[in-house]
C-alpha cells in the first residue's frame, strides 16, 4: 500500500508536455528623461502692408540665433561706431574749414596778386602751348580756390542748398574789399563766377562720394 504524503513530485527536466513553447519576457521600456521644451524666441510683429526683404530675413535669422540680448548689444555697438565716425568727420571738417578760412582771408587781403611770381613761368609755358594763358590759368585757379569751401560746407551743413548763397556772399565780399582797399588788386566778375563754380564742384564731390558709399555694399 502506497503512502500519500501530500507533497508534489518535482517535474524533472524533459517532462514538459510536447508542443508548448514559453515566450521570453519582453524588455521593460526605457523611461526618457523629462526635458522641458525650449520656449520660442519672440519675433517682432510684421508691419502691415510691408513685404519682408532678403536683408530682413537674414536679420531675423541672426537675431533668432544670437538671442535678443546679443542682437541688441551688436546693434548698439554698430550704431555707436557709426555715430563716432560721423562725429569725427564733422570735427575734422570743422577744423579744416577754420584753417581754410584763415588762408582765404590772407589770400584775399594780400596787397599784391598772389600769382605775380608765377606769371613769367606761365608766359613761358604759353609760348610753347598757346592755349595756356594767364587769364585761363587764373580762372582755373579761382575754381580750385573755392572747391574746399563747397566740400567742407557740404560735410557740415544739413541744408546744403545754402552753400551756393554762402559762396556768392563770400566771393562778392572779397572782390568788394579788393576794389575798395587794395589798389594793386583788380576785381572781376569772372572771379565771382569761377569761385561759385568751385564751390559747386566741391559740393558735387561730396554728394558723389556719399552716393557711391550708399551704393557699395558694406561688410
Amino acid at each position: 500500500m502506497t503512502e500519500d504524503t501530500g507533497r508534489a513530485t518535482p517535474v524533472q527536466r524533459g517532462d514538459e508536455p510536447a508542443g508548448i513553447v514559453v515566450p521570453p519576457r519582453p524588455p521593460l521600456p526605457v523611461r526618457a528623461a523629462a526635458v522641458p521644451p525650449r520656449p520660442p524666441m519672440p519675433v517682432p510683429a510684421p508691419t502691415v502692408g510691408a513685404r519682408p526683404s532678403a536683408a530682413g530675413k537674414v536679420d531675423a535669422a541672426a537675431r533668432a540665433a544670437a538671442g535678443p540680448r546679443a542682437w541688441d548689444i551688436r546693434r548698439i555697438a554698430t550704431w555707436d561706431v557709426r555715430r563716432i565716425a560721423t562725429w569725427d568727420v564733422r570735427r575734422i571738417a570743422m577744423w579744416a574749414l577754420a584753417a581754410y578760412a584763415i588762408a582765404l582771408v590772407l589770400i584775399a587781403v594780400w596787397p599784391t596778386p598772389v600769382d605775380q611770381g608765377a606769371r613769367p613761368w606761365i608766359d613761358a609755358v604759353g609760348r610753347v602751348i598757346p592755349p595756356v594763358t594767364i587769364n585761363r590759368v587764373e580762372f582755373a585757379a579761382n575754381i580750385l580756390y573755392f572747391v574746399p569751401l563747397g566740400a567742407l560746407l557740404a560735410l557740415l551743413l544739413t541744408r546744403r542748398y545754402l552753400i551756393v548763397p554762402i559762396a556768392v556772399v563770400t566771393t562778392v565780399s572779397i572782390e568788394s574789399v579788393q576794389a575798395l582797399l587794395l589798389a594793386a588788386r583788380v576785381p572781376s566778375v569772372l572771379d565771382i563766377v569761377a569761385n561759385v563754380t568751385g564751390a559747386c564742384v566741391g559740393l558735387l564731390i561730396v554728394e558723389g562720394a556719399e552716393w557711391w558709399r550708399r551704393r557699395t555694399p558694406s561688410d
